[in-house]
């Protein structure tokens, strides 16, 4: 059972009110070897607004190593990912317009940090979603899960 859960039943059988904050962001820290920190992140469906924070803790530049996290239905991610090399780097490598596109941050280089936000009403519970790295070559393996519950 997540810990949350455990919080709050607890608190219901203590008789006492206990606000448990919701996880609205998901944190990913992206290196000059191609990966991110994690492959599976998880934010809550009552999310009015969920925030994506990238840190890239490599030395190389975006134009040569850049990374950013886009979201996408699983069903999508590969064909949006494929499309992206027509956004450039200029445009993130996302295609402009793409509707499969939930959410994407900027591609930043080694040392830099970037967010965005997105209403969390773009998530669904029980869709499977994938987050991704969208620089040319990179989404075969800079990719994970992202859990709505």
């Amino acid at each position: 059972m997540p810990i949350h859960a455990l919080a709050l039943a607890a608190a219901a059988l203590l008789g006492s009110p206990l606000a448990v904050a919701a996880n609205c962001s998901i944190d990913l820290v992206s290196d000059d070897l191609m990966r991110f920190d994690k492959t599976s992140v998880t934010v809550d469906a009552s999310c009015p607004q969920v925030t994506i924070n990238l840190s890239h803790s490599g030395r190389l530049p975006a134009a040569a190593m850049g990374h950013n996290v886009v979201i996408a239905a699983t069903g999508d991610w590969q064909a949006a990912a494929q499309d992206g090399i027509k956004g450039g780097l200029a445009g993130d490598y996302v295609m402009a317009g793409d509707d499969r596109i939930i959410a994407h941050t900027a591609i930043i280089g080694g040392g830099q940090t970037t967010s965005v936000s997105f209403p969390g009403s773009a998530l669904s519970t029980g869709t499977p979603y994938t987050f991704f790295c969208s620089f040319p070559g990179h989404w075969s393996v800079m990719k994970g899960e992202l859990v709505v519950r």
